[in-house]
């Protein structure tokens, strides 16, 4: 049986909050039903899925890539640093790597890009699912400890809610320095957005 692997990411849009990525090695005697791109899925329907993925697939894992590491590196860097990392913790070694996106991974190992394949490879799809609801469990652990600004509800994405607090409250350390609103707020505000880092727990 060829172990085939398929990886994706969750997070490279919002303002806040780490890049996830996971691998799934599916098992072609066991399979998940209903597997499809994660963002087409309610987060209830993704929440099932991933219990069935993480119960029947061969092998699967989850890792990312922190705010500290976009900044420095840039989004896509970190996007794939996330997905290498996810590949290579995997307690049993793929024989080839199926990736959704446009660039391959730096592994050792065949590897093929594959755009939309979160909507046409099944390996990929539950990837997408396993990373869009670890993600999301991320940002509901940072919304416990920067309520200020609604992580629980847009998850670190751009919208007006999320907009609005930055400029009310300044940037934190989970907020992503590189991204435009982010750097307006802190170029805009210097001492509010200073502040809010300061007093940040996770910058202390």
């Amino acid at each position: 049986m060829r172990l085939m692997c398929g990886v994706d990411e969750a997070g490279r849009g919002p303002l806040a909050g780490p890049v996830v990525a996971a691998a799934v090695i599916l098992h072609p005697r066991r399979p998940v039903d209903g597997l499809a791109d994660s963002k087409t899925l309610t987060p209830r329907r993704r929440e099932e899925l991933a219990r069935e993925i993480r119960s029947r697939a061969i092998a699967w894992a989850v890792a990312a890539a922190s705010v500290e590491e976009i900044d420095s590196l840039n989004i896509l860097r970190a996007s794939l640093l996330a997905m290498r990392r996810a590949v290579e913790a995997l307690e049993v070694k793929p024989q080839r790597v199926l990736v959704d996106g446009l660039y391959r991974l730096e592994l050792a190992i065949p590897m093929r890009a594959i755009v939309g394949g979160d909507a046409t490879v099944a390996a990929i799809s539950a990837a997408s699912i396993l990373a869009k609801v670890a993600r999301d469990a991320s940002m509901l652990a940072l919304h416990q400890e920067h309520p200020l600004y609604g992580f629980d509800r847009h998850k670190g994405y751009s919208t007006g809610e999320h907009l609005a607090a930055l400029r009310a409250h300044g940037a934190c350390c989970v907020h992503r320095r590189s991204f435009a609103p982010v750097r307006a707020v802190l170029g805009l505000d210097g001492e509010q957005g200073a502040l809010a880092f300061d007093q940040c727990r996770e910058c202390s």
